[in-house]
């Protein structure tokens, strides 16, 4: 009798620590109930110049993310070196950079395999680079409307919006501020540091 009272309170106690410990535990950013989850990521698309099709929410729920569209033949197009640059610094803090190739604004190549050699090969792009779409306008692809409705639309190719982990834009930038000027370095910082 004594033994099982003993095996009871033991059991009970293993039971209550393993209860307190989850009660501790951070709670994953993609399974918070705070807020319902942004419409932002609910869109698929198809990779530059491959076959394969990326779920945004699937690959990105509970990042931060930098998105900028994209040209391969514009007076910004330098900006894929500072993006590469911010891609590496900052992924192992979980930052995803995502590049839409656009020809909205008339300077993008005229097929993908031209416009991916501009991206992996020139300037060594390693982030997620997306097959064209429209960026602006009544054309533009649900992703931007949702990023031009909580922020604005981009008015050229190379702006970059940064959004937090629960897929809120929390700044964006015009074509002229590079990538890795203080101001995006700031908001990048605060994004990733952000609840998880």
């Amino acid at each position: 009798m004594r033994t099982t009272a003993l095996a009871l309170t033991l059991l009970a106690l293993a039971t209550a620590a393993v209860v307190y410990a989850a009660s501790e535990a951070p709670v994953p950013a993609a399974t918070q109930a705070a807020a319902p989850a942004s419409p932002l990521l609910d869109h698929s698309f198809r990779r530059l110049h491959g076959a394969e099709t990326l779920n945004l929410r699937e690959r990105y729920a509970g990042q931060p993310l930098l998105i900028v569209n994209t040209a391969s033949h514009c007076g910004y197009t330098g900006q894929f070196k500072e993006l590469e640059a911010i891609h590496q610094r900052y992924r192992a803090q979980g930052l995803k950079v995502l590049g839409f190739s656009s020809d909205d604004f008339n300077q993008e190549a005229d097929n993908e395999a031209k416009a991916a050699n501009v991206c992996f090969v020139n300037f060594g792009v390693t982030f997620d680079m997306f097959a064209p779409i429209h960026v602006r306008g009544g054309d533009a692809h649900p992703l931007f409307r949702e990023l031009a409705r909580q922020s604005q639309a981009p008015r050229w190719n190379f702006h970059k919006y940064v959004v937090d982990r629960q897929g809120k834009v929390v700044a964006s930038f015009e074509s002229a501020v590079k990538p890795d000027a203080p101001e995006v370095l700031a908001a990048l910082e605060r994004a990733i540091a952000g609840a998880r």
